[in-house]
């Protein structure tokens, strides 16, 4: 999947699928991206490759007081992709709305649902969660075992 920023100045190829696609709603995802929620692709941070640019790493605070470090275009300052201090750096979560396939990119989950706005409906089927949930309940075994491998090297 190709990805870049609205400038054009930062663009980078994600080479492997997710190994899940979280639509976040929680308020503190709504407040960063000034939307109802945001949608992230969970992907090894070495499947990240730039293929023009540098973006700049911020770090913000996060709900679980850790922070994330977010990449942005150093001229524009979208948001590419995030690293979470919880998952390290080895992880990163891509914003799909960089994506040129962002149209093909569904939702393995909506989580944070507890704090969703009123006018969201979900899709008919979606796997639903009022908070996070237990990656081993929810994820395939592939996309598992491509977490623990990344997470040892």
């Amino acid at each position: 999947m190709h990805g870049r920023c609205t400038c054009g100045e930062v663009e980078f190829e994600v080479t492997a699928a997710p190994m899940i696609v979280h639509c976040c709603h929680c308020t503190w995802c709504q407040r960063e991206t000034g939307s109802a929620f945001a949608l992230n692709a969970y992907v090894e941070t070495s499947e990240v490759k730039l293929t023009k640019g540098m973006p700049e790493m911020v770090v913000t605070p996060s709900n679980s007081g850790h922070g994330q470090t977010v990449a942005r275009c150093p001229l524009c300052k979208v948001a590419l992709w995030s690293h979470y201090a919880g998952s390290s750096d080895a992880f990163a979560f891509v914003r799909c709305g960089t994506l040129e396939e962002r149209a093909e990119i569904v939702p393995d989950v909506h989580i944070f649902t507890s704090t969703k706005l009123p006018w969201v409906v979900l899709p008919e089927g979606a796997q639903v969660f009022d908070a996070f949930y237990k990656p081993k309940e929810v994820w395939s075994e592939a996309s598992l075992a491509r977490f623990k491998a990344a997470r040892e090297a």
